[in-house]
């Protein structure tokens, strides 16, 4: 069958198997990952390249990075095995120092390995019980060898088990052959205006660059039209609800005013300002567009409380909608206990996606009965099943995680002709000229200020070669009663590899820590239930150190953890530091934030200063602005914030400034886009960018 198929003329919607060498077997396994046809291939990015670079001293090796020595091989080739893996290992060394090595399942090494070679090795370095170890390495045996692939970049790809890179490679370089036919969204006076090479180039450049600039132009490329989907699928959806923006006037009353008088604290100024603007926002007829920022522990939350009991008072339904499960269930509790202590006679349901059937029927009855009331949930509160009939007013939590059409959704939910007030929390800090852009529907109200007893985190950036003094000051907090974070990137690899370096890590820690202390593991390749486990029974204090990848920069309340632990800082930017130190921000005890770094260059020394040396978000953000350059394109982790497909807000502002003219452009000349000409542009900004870019529909 696939032979018949592949003497067909094969085109850009052509399945997988019209391509040489790629079976029904195959093409199930790309399927799994979402590709299909041979255009999923070519719109498939990579997700990081491998980079050839010079070799360094054994000395200069640090945990977690991927990096080349050369040396002599002045140990015995061992054989054992290692959870049911065969392990070769040895140790090499030059001139500057000695460092572990280890091969998984190359038992044949043994025979080709002797002491006193020399040899050229690549790999990872994991710390481990031994020290470092660099796992799994690349073997040249000469210097010509290695030069053949110095400086050059090899796209690494999402996959699955059973398909290799090389396979992936292979694959995309056939679909390539096919990009001559695809057409450019962008008009040709928009590409020269604003310096953009054709579609089809930036695809070549993207997959295989041959050099830096290269890269710089595919993703330039590919970013603006990422950030220019983004900006004409909010101004199309704000623009399309215009007509339904009649809503219902909504006034605090006797709930308002209880829980306000009954809190144990006044509202901040920056608190009081917030609420004096969402309520005369909502006390008109016309629907509230309204956004509240503010660093993590500022009191967003407090004053979505009062705006949601003020559609209560006025006899109407109102809705919080968080990201995940945790989040969701966080607030659910935050509302019954907080409404309990002070007898606010206010009914809270809580729809998740693990609310069992029966318990949905009622929640869906209570949405029908139109009682006011409040409802806290995850996206299941934009399923069609849940019915509101009554519902004025929607908050929804971390604004970045949700797509423009998933806020439209909830907010779409009103009733007789009528759009809910929309009120956005988010705790990322954008800087005011980004945020005019990425949340252009909404007006911005930002809180500046913390609510009195919180403390300010103590700071320290520190050398890697310092982790057992860091680790002593984690076991005594621990030791006091407190909690720890330990964040890590290295677990958001997805190679076996890296897989073997986190275990490795993880039980590095434990034995640092000693038994007493329990060390448990989370990242992002965990499913929901896992997640919710782990954080659940590190909520209970049922976990003492929590190593993590960037999966809790959001939501996770915690206040019992105060010290926090950030490896390979200069790995992350500085935006993300800093919501990720703002987990241990959450309780009245004196928070500290480690920052580790084996590099001590002039550069990551001043982007780390500024997070060392400061704790107001907005100012870093800023900071970032400035500071971010092309160094960080070929990093693992970018700002995680409004998390894009390729795009940086803060690395990338110069393009985002540039594609958000471009929209003004577009929409002034072709409003709703019905010119054929902008057929192709209306095409792709409907399903969210080109085909891994489609990050505004992009779910947790």
């Amino acid at each position: 069958m696939n032979n018949v198929s592949k003497t067909k003329p094969a085109c850009l919607s052509s399945d997988l198997t019209a391509l040489s060498g790629i079976g029904e077997k195959t093409a199930g396994l790309f399927a799994k990952c979402g590709i299909n046809q041979i255009r999923d291939l070519i719109e498939t990015l990579p997700r990081s390249y491998d980079r050839y670079e010079d070799v360094v001293p054994i000395s200069q090796l640090r945990a977690g990075e991927k990096q080349t020595v050369t040396g002599t091989i002045c140990a015995p080739i061992r054989s054992g095995r290692n959870r049911k893996l065969a392990v070769t290992s040895t140790v090499i060394s030059d001139l500057s120092g000695k460092v572990n090595v280890c091969w998984f399942r190359q038992p044949y090494l043994r025979k080709t390995l002797h002491s006193g070679q020399a040899l050229i090795l690549r790999g990872v370095c994991s710390l481990g019980n031994r020290g470092l170890t660099i796992t799994q390495p690349e073997i040249f045996r000469s210097a010509d060898q290695y030069n053949l692939k110095l400086h050059t970049m090899q796209p690494q790809y999402r996959r699955t088990a059973g398909l290799s890179n090389q396979a992936y490679i292979k694959a995309v370089r056939q679909a390539l052959t096919y990009a001559d036919s695809l057409e450019d969204p962008l008009e040709g006076s928009i590409l020269s205006k604003y310096g953009l090479i054709h579609i089809r180039e930036a695809y070549h450049d993207i997959h295989f660059p041959e050099t830096d600039d290269q890269y710089r132009q595919g993703r330039a490329r590919l970013c603006f039209d990422e950030f220019l989907s983004f900006i004409l699928r909010l101004r199309y959806f704000s623009s399309s609800s215009q007509e339904s923006l009649c809503a219902s006037p909504l006034r605090p009353g006797a709930l308002t005013e209880k829980l306000l008088s009954s809190l144990p604290y006044s509202l901040t100024e920056g608190q009081s300002h917030a609420l004096k603007e969402i309520l005369n926002d909502m006390s008109r007829a016309e629907a509230m567009s309204r956004l509240v920022q503010g660093d993590v522990g500022c009191g967003k939350t407090i004053i979505a409380i009062l705006s949601l009991l003020t559609a209560v008072d006025s006899g109407y339904q109102g809705a919080l909608m968080a990201p995940t499960q945790v989040l969701a269930l966080q607030h659910y509790k935050t509302l019954t206990e907080l409404f309990e202590k002070y007898q606010i006679g206010c009914r809270v349901d809580l729809l998740t996606g693990q609310t069992s059937a029966a318990e949905k029927k009622i929640i869906y009855q209570h949405m029908k009965d139109g009682r006011p009331q409040i409802f806290v949930g995850t996206q299941t509160l934009i399923q069609k099943s849940a019915d509101f009939s009554n519902l004025a007013l929607v908050v929804t939590d971390e604004q970045h995680r949700f797509g423009v059409r998933q806020r439209t959704a909830l907010a779409e939910k009103g009733n007789d002709g009528k759009s809910p007030h929309v009120l956005v929390m988010s705790a990322t800090p954008i800087p005011r000229t980004l945020g005019i852009i990425l949340y252009g529907d909404l007006s911005i109200t930002t809180i500046h200020d913390m609510p009195s007893g919180r403390l300010p985190v103590k700071n320290a950036v520190m050398n890697s070669s310092e982790r057992g003094k860091v680790l002593n000051f984690i076991k005594k907090k621990i030791e006091e009663g407190r909690q720890a974070y330990c964040i890590c990137p290295l677990v958001e690899e997805s190679e076996a590899v890296a897989g073997q370096a986190v275990t490795a890590y993880i039980d590095a820690l434990r034995s640092a820590l000693g038994s007493a202390i329990r060390v448990e593991m989370l990242h992002g390749r965990m499913n929901g239930e896992e997640k919710d486990r782990i954080l659940s029974d590190f909520a209970a204090g049922q976990i003492d150190v929590l190593v993590s990848t960037t999966v809790i920069e959001v939501g996770i309340n915690v206040p019992n953890a105060t010290v926090m632990l950030i490896e390979n800082a200069d790995r992350f930017g500085l935006a993300q530091l800093h919501q990720l130190r703002g987990r241990i921000r959450r309780g009245n005890d004196q928070p500290y934030c480690i920052f580790l770094t084996g590099r001590e260059d002039a550069r990551v020394k001043e982007r780390l200063d500024v997070i060392g040396t400061c704790n107001d978000g907005f100012e870093i953000a800023q900071q970032d602005l400035k500071l971010r350059g092309p160094g960080d394109l070929f990093g693992l982790t970018q700002s995680g914030f409004l998390s894009f497909e390729i795009g940086d807000i803060y690395q990338d502002h110069e393009i985002l400034m540039k594609a958000s003219q471009a929209a003004d452009e577009i929409l002034e000349r072709d409003p709703l886009l019905q010119d054929p000409n902008n057929g192709l542009l209306r095409e792709l900004i409907m399903r969210g960018g080109h085909s891994s870019l489609a990050e505004t529909e992009r779910t947790l």
